[in-house]
């Protein structure tokens, strides 16, 4: 064990003078700790240099998952942009390796021949992926096994096998995996970054198999029984998974083409991603005489055991026996190594940390800390599975305190389990309550108890004092204090505790963020003078947009597709289509499923059929072996488990106008029979129904858009709560009700008007929809809207034209109804080459077995 030894720093420096302070490693280690010394007034006593492997500045290595899966760009996963560096007058050296340290000499020498000296030195390299022995990864068989794939490293990897830990890594592994030819992919790793990297890959259209040579999934952070829960998830979400084994070979041989496994099976792949640990990169230390076991030996000042102005953080550091390879210990080294270098606390010590993670992983929230199974006769092990779910909770108590906590796949008990974990706080006697609500703790615990030294932000090592500071300073929108302290800015699971934090620190008075009000996040303007700018200057696509109205012209991904909706709802047949600012679902016209199947929802006016379609339908299912018919709660027919490469044919055969199911758009009209059939009608609901649907179809909308016509006050369609429902009433007149709900959201519409005849309330429907289309928030469902607007508003601007713009408001909805082309019968001939090709090979989706329809319906299918 090494001792706390605190010793006075070697001044270096003539007195006046700045002191040489050079950092080797810009990730998230290194940097952190320059930010901690530049907060304790480090400018003025270092003259700042850093070393970087990358060329780019600082990026969180968290979200790398999320850019693989699109959900990010790469721009913003960066912490510290290259133009910080600047603002803080520290040299950064990018993309540049220090090859060699001088100890005697006090200098560094790096790879593009300079030679950098220090007074002070901090190692912080880092880790690199491990790279298992396999045949034929190499090209050049000089290369020995367990090496990872960095620069200078002797020998090349057979193309299509890449490492995960770079955003390098990351662009290299997107390219691969949109290449046309490429349709399936093998993960070597079961741990957080590999089933990160398994879903990131699906979203690309590839099939994935996850080999991982662990017992169970995640085996460094939940015990067997959460392991096998957390499979089952990953099953669900169509991932392969081979627990137990690992690849041995890698065929190619000009291009990965398979893999073969230790049990002697094979599978075919077109790109393998190494996920299968970190190993700490100390190679520099270890050639310039520094003492290295399994990482670089430090005290608990985080200095190297030789030399006293060597000091070094992250994850090349070995304390006290302990490599660690989660962030937050991170961030408590750069602290107390900050508070040293500064002298702002001369006695500060690294103690070691009590590891914890609460986290997403493939959208399964996980949280661990401590023990995962009791090690001792005498521990508490309290244990909830529920693993349909895919819930799994476990406690282990030891002396009357939490020595471990496993949550998995619900997460709602976790801050009270964190605390106690952490500062030993009560327990109740019935032990169930620390992992349900009875009578125990609460399920959060209140921000006011929470320890100002309690992290909040595990992804940027952000505290409870952190975030009540940047409100005292004068920010207090909650968007604000995201920006500035990054908390909620990893994998967002700690969003909620920081609007609790902002509220509780402002005293309630949280002020409005002015993006509350900005359309999509990427423009700073509300949605009218918005859409007023983008009319005059004839703006029809987002690329158009982003450059006349975004902040120095930049793109935001986040914002396209609100983009793409408000133009093509603008301009129609003259929008401009970009198929980035499309979700998946609108660029192939249908709705992706987990599996990577897609469902086919053919539109059926107002649930009308007819025998034709029907046996049409029943054609198509079997043709292309539809796993599941069934009926959707809209009065239609859903094809579930088609092929992406089959849609067009599934298209051509149907003959049928699409659905919508898929789209941010108008989707349907349920009516009942009505008047014509059922006694009791007193209007006719399905010819309105119709009429509707047909004038509405594919209309493009904030959010979708569901209608009901019912033909009498039974309301069998339901319509009270939907979007839009209009229901028959005595003396053939009709109620029209709006901003109705009965999903995640149940919400009685509120009554509109009533009218006289059906023409009229199919014309006010329309202009009541495309009121909402243009006055509705990105997302923002009718139920939200209608009470946020104000429902006596609604009814003045549709009903009694109070501003004057009815007739503008119905010309835009016939202006749709006679531009409107149907989506499937443009689709049939793909607008580029990988439109319609699919990654995944029929055998391998985890689709309904044969029969399972007919097993449902007890054999009467």
């Amino acid at each position: 064990m090494t001792s706390t030894v605190h010793r006075p720093l070697t001044p270096g420096a003539a007195p006046g003078e700045k002191r040489r302070l050079v950092v080797i490693g810009n990730g998230m280690a290194g940097a952190r700790a320059v930010e901690e010394v530049l907060a304790r007034g480090g400018a003025e006593l270092f003259s700042i240099t850093m070393f970087g492997d990358e060329p780019y500045g600082n990026y969180n290595r968290i979200m790398l998952s999320h850019v693989l899966s699109g959900e990010e760009a790469e721009g913003s996963i960066y912490l510290n942009a290259l133009s910080w560096y600047e603002e803080n007058a520290i040299t950064l050296h990018a993309g540049v390796r220090v090859t060699r340290i001088d100890r005697h000499a006090h200098v560094v020498l790096s790879d593009d021949g300079q030679v950098t000296p220090y007074d002070q030195l901090v190692i912080a390299t880092g880790s690199r992926s491990f790279m298992p022995p396999m045949d034929g990864a190499w090209l050049d068989p000089s290369t020995e096994p367990g090496q990872a794939p960095t620069t200078g490293a002797p020998g090349r990897l057979l193309p299509g096998i890449f490492a995960f830990r770079t955003i390098d890594d990351t662009r290299s592994m997107v390219e691969h995996a949109t290449h046309d030819d490429h349709h399936r992919a093998v993960v070597i790793g079961g741990g957080l970054l590999g089933l990160e990297a398994a879903r990131g890959l699906q979203s690309h259209g590839l099939a994935v198999d996850v080999v991982h040579s662990g017992r169970w999934l995640m085996n460094a952070q939940l015990g067997r029984e959460g392991g096998e829960v957390l499979r089952r998830s990953m099953a669900d979400l169509g991932i392969g998974l081979e627990v137990n084994n690992r690849v041995v070979a890698v065929w190619g041989p000009d291009r990965v083409r398979g893999v073969r496994l230790r049990d002697d099976s094979e599978i075919e792949c077109d790109l393998v991603v190494v996920a299968a640990g970190i190993r700490p990169n100390t190679d520099v230390a270890l050639t310039s005489g520094f003492t290295v076991e399994r990482a670089i030996v430090v005290d608990d000042q985080l200095r190297t055991v030789d030399d006293d102005d060597v000091f070094a953080v992250g994850e090349c550091v070995q304390h006290r026996g302990q490599v660690y390879g989660l962030v937050a210990p991170l961030w408590e080294q750069a602290v107390v190594l900050a508070d040293v270098l500064t002298g702002a606390d001369p006695h500060a010590a690294y103690l070691g940390s009590r590891t914890a993670t609460k986290l997403k992983v493939a959208g399964v929230e996980v949280a661990s800390m401590g023990l995962t199974e009791p090690e001792r006769d005498t521990d508490e092990h309290i244990v909830f599975s529920e693993p349909k779910r895919g819930v799994f909770k476990s406690v282990v108590i030891r002396d009357g305190k939490v020595v471990g906590a496993t949550l998995l796949g619900d997460s709602r008990k976790v801050a009270f389990l964190q605390q106690a974990f952490d500062r030993g706080l009560p327990l109740p006697e019935e032990r169930a309550g620390l992992l349900f609500d009875l009578g125990g703790p609460a399920e959060e615990v209140g921000v006011a108890e929470l320890a100002d030294d309690a992290q909040v932000c595990n992804c940027n090592g952000v505290s409870k004092k952190t975030i009540t500071d940047c409100v005292a300073g004068g920010c207090k929108t909650v968007s604000g204090v995201m920006d500035k302290t990054r908390a909620g800015k990893g994998c967002g699971t700690c969003k909620g505790l920081v609007a609790q934090l902002v509220e509780h620190a402002a005293g309630g008075a949280v002020e409005e963020d002015p993006a509350a009000s900005y359309y999509v996040p990427g423009i700073p303007m509300a949605k009218a003078p918005m859409m007023e700018i983008i009319r005059e200057q004839r703006l029809m696509s987002p690329s158009a947009v982003f450059a006349a109205l975004a902040p120095d012209g930049a793109e935001d991904a986040k914002s396209k597709m609100g983009l793409s909706s408000l133009l093509k709802m603008m301009w129609g047949e003259e929008y401009v289509e970009e198929s980035d600012a499309r979700f998946i679902n609108d660029r192939v016209n249908a709705n992706i499923q987990k599996d990577g199947t897609f469902s086919v929802v053919p539109q059926m006016r107002g649930g009308v059929t007819t025998p034709e379609q029907l046996r049409r339908i029943a054609d198509v299912a079997e043709k292309y072996q539809v796993p599941m018919v069934k009926l959707t709660g809209g009065q239609r027919i859903d094809l579930l488990g088609i092929k992406k490469e089959d849609l067009p044919g599934v298209w051509a055969d149907l003959d049928m106008p699409s659905g919508y199911a898929y789209g941010k758009s108008f989707r349907t009209v349920k009516t009942c029979v009505g008047q014509e059939f059922c006694r009791f009608g007193t209007g006719d609901s399905t010819k309105l129904g119709v009429e509707i649907e047909t004038r509405m179809q594919g209309m493009e909308s904030p959010a979708k858009m569901k209608l009901a016509v019912s033909g009498c006050p039974r309301n069998c369609a339901e319509s009270l709560c939907k979007d839009v429902g209009i229901v028959a009433i005595e003396g053939g007149r009709w109620e029209l009700y709006v901003g109705g709900a009965a999903g995640a959201h149940i919400r009685k519409g509120d009554l509109l008007c009533t009218v006289d005849t059906a023409d009229e309330a199919h014309l006010l429907t329309g202009r009541f929809l495309q009121y909402y289309r243009e006055s509705a928030n990105w997302l923002e469902r009718t139920y939200a809207w209608v009470p946020r607007v104000g429902i006596e508003h609604i009814r003045s601007v549709v009903v009694d034209d109070s501003e004057g713009i009815a007739e503008r408001l119905d010309a835009a909805v016939q202006l749709h109804a006679d531009t409107h082309v149907d989506p499937w019968t443009q689709g049939r001939e793909p607008l580029t080459p990988g439109q319609f090709r699919t990654a995944l090979p029929l055998e391998v989706l985890p689709r309904v077995p044969a029969g399972r329809a007919e097993e449902l319906l007890g054999g009467a299918w």
